[in-house]
C-alpha cells in the first residue's frame, strides 16, 4: 500500500464497530494486525479520547491513518502453509488463501504470500524487485484462488507480456446482492478515487479502461436477494470486479469497501468475514514451450459454507 496520511469519517452505518474493525475494511492491504500495530505505534488519530483498536466508532468521528513506508528489509522466508497446484522450471501456480497479502507492504512484513514463496520454492524471478520476487499479478487480500508465479526473469517477461496483452484468462466466482444477467457486459474506466484514496471509482478524473463480463448466472433461491456470478475480465485494475460489480448496482456479499456489507445479514450469510469473491480460473500459455494452460481451484471452505447455507435458508 502507498504509504501517506488516509483520513476517514464514519457515518451512521458504521456506529458500533471496533476501530480496527472500521479500518481493516478501509485499508485492504493491511490486515487487522496491522492496523492494531499502527494503533499501538501511535499511527492512528482521531477527534476524541484515548486510542484502543476496540473503541466504538460514533457517527461523525474522524479518524486520521498515517502509513509509513514498508521497511527496508528483504522479505524472509517462513514456513506458512501453501497449497501448489503446479510447479515446474519456469513457473509455480498456488491457490492463495483470504487473508493473505501478495507481498509485504506497510503494516505488513511478515505473513505474505512471497514469504511462503520463499520457504517452499528454490527460486524466484527478481524483476519484481526484492519485496515482489516472481510476483506477475495480484490478488486482494480478501480474494482467494489461483495466482501464477514466475520462478526466473525470462519466464517473468513472457508471463507479464501475456497480462499486458490480455491473452490470460481470469475466471472468477461472486456472490452478489440482486439479480444479474448472463451475458452483461461491465467496462467502465477505473482509477483512484478522488476522495477516498483507499478506494477505486468508475469517478476518478484519470480512470484506466477496464472490462469485465457475466458469463454466468447461477439462481441461488428465490427471494433470497443474492446470486451467484462467474465473471472474466479483461483487463486487471486494481479491485476491478468489486468495483464493477458495485457500479452496476450489485456489489460483491460482505464488501465493506464497496456497498457489499449490510448491516442486519440473514444467517446463512452472518459468518461471512469477507468478499464473497474467488479467482476459479486462470488460463494461460506456458512462457517456454507455448502450450495452453488452465489451472482450476473449487471454493474454499468458508465460501461453499456460506452458499450451502443460503441455498438452505428459507426466502
Amino acid at each position: 500500500m502507498t504509504p501517506g496520511v488516509f483520513s476517514f469519517t464514519a457515518t451512521k452505518d458504521d456506529a458500533g464497530q471496533r476501530l480496527d474493525q472500521f479500518l481493516t475494511a478501509r485499508l485492504p492491504e493491511i490486515s487487522r494486525a496491522g492496523v492494531q500495530r499502527l494503533i499501538a505505534d501511535g499511527q492512528v488519530r482521531v477527534d476524541r479520547g484515548k486510542l484502543k483498536p476496540g473503541l466504538a466508532i460514533t457517527p461523525g468521528l474522524t479518524i486520521d491513518v498515517t502509513v509509513p513506508p514498508p521497511a527496508p528489509a528483504a522479505p524472509k522466508p517462513e514456513d506458512l502453509p501453501l497449497h501448489i497446484l503446479y510447479e515446474d522450471d519456469d513457473l509455480v501456480v498456488v491457490d492463495k488463501p483470504a487473508g493473505m497479502v501478495v507481498h509485504p507492504a506497510a503494516g505488513h512484513g511478515r505473513g505474505t504470500l512471497v514469504n511462503a514463496l520463499l520457504h517452499h520454492v528454490g527460486g524466484l524471478s527478481g524483476i519484481g524487485g526484492e519485496k515482489r520476487p516472481g510476483i506477475v499479478h495480484r490478488l486482494d487480500r480478501g480474494t482467494s484462488g489461483v495466482m501464477v508465479v514466475a520462478k526466473h526473469d525470462r519466464a517473468h517477461r513472457e508471463l507479464a507480456r501475456q497480462f499486458h496483452d490480455r491473452e490470460v484468462g481470469k475466471e472468477y466466482v461472486a456472490l452478489v446482492w440482486g439479480t444479474m444477467r448472463a451475458g452483461q457486459e461491465l467496462d467502465a474506466a477505473i482509477g483512484r478515487d478522488p476522495r477516498q484514496r483507499h478506494r477505486m471509482s468508475t469517478r476518478s478524473r484519470r480512470a484506466k479502461p477496464a472490462s469485465s463480463k457475466i458469463i454466468a448466472v447461477e439462481p441461488v433461491g428465490s427471494g433470497r436477494g443474492v446470486s451467484l456470478v462467474r465473471v472474466t475480465i479483461g483487463t486487471g485494475r486494481t479491485h476491478q470486479i468489486r468495483v464493477h460489480l458495485s457500479d452496476a448496482g450489485h456489489p460483491v456479499v460482505g464488501d465493506a469497501v464497496y456497498g457489499g456489507a449490510r448491516k442486519r445479514l440473514p444467517a446463512s450469510l452472518s459468518k461471512l468475514d469477507r468478499p464473497f469473491l474467488h479467482a476459479a480460473r486462470l488460463t494461460l500459455a506456458h512462457p517456454t514451450t507455448g502450450t495452453l494452460l488452465t489451472f482450476e481451484s473449487p471454493l474454499p471452505q468458508d465460501l461453499a459454507a456460506v452458499l450451502s447455507a443460503v441455498k438452505k435458508s428459507k426466502p
